[in-house]
């Protein structure tokens, strides 16, 4: 499925998209696309926000942004998530789907 697949907002330097967490998979990556979310897996268990703090880690990496630019919209003790990021655009936020797996 293309990038172009993955629906995101964006407005006054703000992006926001829809994700799918799969917690406690064997290694934590962004592993391409679920209907028009992104699909990330997490080691991270989804109890006390220890998945949501993965999921915030692991995409302010990917998107070269501090954690703090992250944040959990909705969906926050749910599998689909809308994750907001300030400081990037659309390209950035569709170039993690045609990257690859994260390390």
């Amino acid at each position: 499925m293309p990038a172009a697949a993955l629906r995101i907002g964006e407005k006054s330097g703000v992006v926001r998209f829809g994700v799918r967490v799969q917690p406690r998979a064997s290694r934590s990556e962004i592993a391409g696309l679920h209907g028009d979310a992104l699909k990330v897996r997490l080691t991270a268990p989804p109890v006390d926000g220890a998945a949501n703090a993965a999921l915030i880690e692991l995409l302010a990496d990917r998107l070269a942004v501090s954690r703090s630019a992250v944040r959990v919209v909705t969906g926050e003790h749910a599998r689909d998530k809308v994750v907001e990021v300030v400081g990037v655009g659309a390209e950035s936020v569709r170039r993690l789907v045609t990257k690859g797996p994260a390390r």
